[in-house]
């Protein structure tokens, strides 16, 4: 997200990290050309930064003022990413994972930022080899915002089963549908939040930390959700990078009507009821794992409930909220991921069929990064 902000309520901003592959090779570019950055930022000024490897690029939308400004972002900021890359023989992958990539052979960014962390997180931050979504909501008001991310983070583990896009690990079949989560959970200050009671509670523990000397600020909590410290955004950041477009326009739209819909029934005085994190925290594993193959847990029914079913729940739930913001039929997408399932299902689907075909494992998973490099790009 562009650093020129707003104060206006329920904008939206994203935020994609990708991976810089060889097109021959297929394998990660370790150490890319920084005229390759350098380029990106030309064009496309305060939108394309270094993350942390060197074989990794974040952008980030403007401020969008619905989903649709969002969709002619996100197309504009892939292709041209991706052009750009071509020029020097590279492409780039909307996967939450590379699927034979080693995290030993990559280095990271020398930038400031990136040598501290390295120096204090050691190898759990050098085996950070993911890539994520982050989804920016413009929420003004600094105790709104509290309120609304103590209640939105029931709907998170939904979240991440529609996004899983990382099935394989150093070239290995993990058995989760979101092996990043494994990864990315390794670091301090990472999964559900806790609750606070407003934002002046929020900011004296975070104010522990600092005057503790411990974090600079609060960009270093890295919660699943999160008040952002650079605009008045309640942050999104459980979910996986989305290798289709419109998977991840999907997963925006109901995490922006989500919220709208919280919202609209604080306005009238009622709220979404919050679950204790012991429980909130078994979905959040069971989408880790499984996606939206094994359902998850109706707290209120106290049942395990399909997935298609909860996402029909969902849609209807927050009906209201998407036609006041105009992405009703982003929202609806989500029952197409469930029937041709998530990025995680195409690479595992994808490799499975190279291998009937004769391919070997290495040529299996060539054809999965084919898929990817072609999927990233591709528009409807």
């Amino acid at each position: 997200m562009s650093a020129n902000s707003t104060t206006q309520a329920f904008t939206l901003g994203i935020e994609e990290e990708y991976l810089l592959v060889d097109r021959q090779t297929r394998q990660l570019a370790s150490d890319p050309p920084e005229q390759l950055f350098r380029a990106c930022a030309k064009v496309l000024p305060k939108m394309v930064t270094h993350e942390f490897l060197r074989a990794q690029i974040e952008v980030g939308t403007k401020v969008c003022g619905n989903i649709g400004e969002a969709r002619e972002e996100l197309i504009r900021l892939r292709q041209t990413v991706a052009g750009i890359a071509d020029r020097y023989g590279l492409a780039i992958i909307a996967a939450s994972s590379h699927p034979s990539a080693y995290w030993t052979d990559q280095q990271h960014t020398r930038l400031d930022r990136y040598d501290l962390l390295a120096e204090d997180l050691g190898a759990v931050v050098r085996r950070l080899l993911t890539c994520g979504m982050h989804v920016h909501v413009g929420i003004p008001d600094d105790d709104q915002r509290i309120d609304l991310m103590n209640q939105t983070v029931y709907f998170l583990p939904h979240l991440l089963a529609l996004s899983t896009s990382s099935p394989f690990w150093g070239g290995d079949d993990t058995g989760l549908k979101s092996y990043r989560l494994s990864v990315f959970n390794e670091l301090p200050r990472t999964g559900l939040p806790d609750r606070f009671s407003s934002w002046s509670d929020y900011q004296r523990h975070v104010n522990v930390l600092v005057e503790a000397g411990l974090i600079k600020d609060a960009s270093m909590l890295w919660w699943d959700i999160r008040p952002s410290c650079r605009f008045p955004t309640l942050e999104m950041r459980v979910t996986d990078v989305c290798t289709r477009l419109e998977d991840a326009l999907c997963i925006a739209a109901l995490y922006l009507a989500t919220l709208k819909m919280l919202n609209n029934l604080r306005q009238n005085n009622q709220r979404w009821r919050e679950y204790a994190p012991m429980l909130i925290q078994e979905n959040r594993w069971r989408a880790q794992r499984y996606g939206i193959d094994s359902g998850l847990i109706d707290f209120r029914l106290e049942t395990k409930v399909d997935f298609a079913e909860l996402v029909e729940q969902w849609i209807e739930l927050v009906g209201e909220a998407a036609d006041q913001l105009g992405c009703s039929d982003e929202i609806r997408h989500a029952r197409q991921i469930i029937q041709q399932g998530t990025s995680a299902h195409c690479q595992t689907r994808t490799y499975q069929q190279a291998r009937a075909e004769g391919a070997d494992h290495p040529q299996a998973l060539e054809a999965v990064i084919d898929w990817l490099i072609e999927e990233t790009v591709h528009f409807t």
